[in-house]
């Protein structure tokens, strides 16, 4: 295996540059982001505006991921990586200052979904480049640490809004200076050479077609990390009333699943660079975190009268949903490069917040009318069939 020594110094040093623009711009922006998004859930609600319409505000970002995702690759087939990573840090920053001039609802809507189709390009082309710019054997270590400060940014974003205060005038305005900064940070990455597969890749619906086609456990991965980690974070709040956990509680378990999967990320990371026989390393690791999902899902009915239980299951979910997701970036990331590339992690964005969708629109019915059997078989359902499949998929033929 080459060593990053062995690579042309340019190339190591434009490898460099690469991981670090992309990972600067990325804390920056996300703060900035995570600092945004509870804030103007606030000032909806200073507003006297409904609980719904507000729900339906925050929704909108996923919309404009899902609107934007599956035509990542057309965008950035016709303009380039680095002109579309840079108009992806553009837009939130412009929709930020459309908030600062204008108090009316509908344009508060139209900006944040601008914002969020920005945030879907960003999101496909950050973990594309990191594993692009990631050195030779490398790949694991670079992407959990990515996805380890991903995690940290969900806490400083918020942690800035409550220093600075909801009702600070200059909220927004500090939200602009950290987006611009992480602008700056875009500006700085290096051009890429041509993409080999530029002419041969296929783009659009095809290219997602043949991502899947070409990866059908890495994408289920994808899903099953988006629907423990993502999905079920959302309606942990709820989870954990349900159960009859205090408000306090229960809105700390939703701090405890994202702990777990911060703090799993780099490690898991690292685990997969050790492996002699790299891809069927990653697809053991898959099925042994799709093993403890399914087995702390075994536990939930017992939570209904042990509430005690809960704390270490949504550890586990945050954990090894995080883990999977991770993994299977990291899959993608190895064997692919260009185009093709940006097509996988497309479609493992898609799958991810799929899971994510699918786990927190159906829990909640179970919630209320099934709690101690509809929803732990959904649970068990679904973490056993991802088990049975990452099972079966231990040996890629690529391997």
């Amino acid at each position: 295996m080459s060593t990053p020594a062995s690579l042309p110094a340019p190339r190591v040093h434009r490898a460099q540059q690469g991981l670090l623009s992309v990972f600067g711009s990325t804390l920056f922006q996300l703060s900035g982001i995570f600092m945004l998004s509870p804030l103007l859930l606030l000032l909806l609600k200073k507003a006297d505006v409904s609980t719904t319409v507000a729900g339906l505000f925050a929704a909108t970002t996923w919309l404009g991921i899902f609107i934007i995702t599956p035509f990542a690759s057309v965008v950035t087939h016709k303009l380039g990586r680095r002109p579309t990573m840079w108009i992806a840090s553009t837009l939130p920053m412009a929709a930020t200052i459309g908030f600062l001039l204008t108090d009316v609802l509908w344009v508060w809507f139209a900006l944040e979904l601008m914002a969020g189709v920005a945030g879907g390009l960003r999101w496909v082309l950050a973990e594309a480049f990191i594993a692009e710019f990631a050195p030779p054997g490398q790949t694991g270590r670079y992407i959990g640490a990515y996805a380890t400060m991903v995690g940290l940014t969900f806490v400083i974003g918020p942690a800035l809004l409550a220093w600075v205060g909801p009702d600070n005038a200059h909220a927004l305005w500090l939200v602009i200076a950290l987006l611009a900064i992480g602008l700056a940070w875009t500006a700085l990455i290096p051009a890429l050479p041509p993409d080999p597969d530029h002419h041969t890749a296929g783009i659009g619906l095809h290219g997602l077609l043949s991502a899947i086609r070409a990866h059908p456990v890495i994408m289920l991965a994808g899903f099953i990390g988006g629907f423990f980690e993502l999905g079920l974070a959302s309606i942990l709040p709820l989870y954990g009333l349900t159960l009859g956990l205090g408000a306090s509680a229960a809105a700390l378990l939703v701090s405890v699943s994202g702990i777990g999967g911060t703090l799993a990320a780099l490690p898991a990371g690292m685990m997969a660079d050790r492996f002699d026989s790299p891809v069927r390393g990653r697809r053991t690791m898959m099925a042994v975190c799709a093993a403890l999902i399914f087995l702390s899902t075994c536990a939930s009915p017992w939570a209904v009268r042990q509430d005690w239980l809960i704390w270490p299951m949504v550890c586990i979910w945050g954990a090894a949903g995080g883990a999977l997701y991770t993994l299977a970036m990291i899959d993608i990331g190895s064997r692919e490069k260009g185009m093709t590339l940006v097509n996988a992690t497309a479609v493992l964005v898609l799958t991810y917040t799929l899971g994510g969708l699918i786990a927190s629109s159906a829990s909640g019915a179970l919630l209320e009318r099934s709690l101690a059997s509809g929803f732990p078989a959904m649970l068990m359902a679904v973490a056993g069939f991802g088990l049975g499949a990452m099972i079966r998929g231990r040996q890629p033929r690529s391997a």
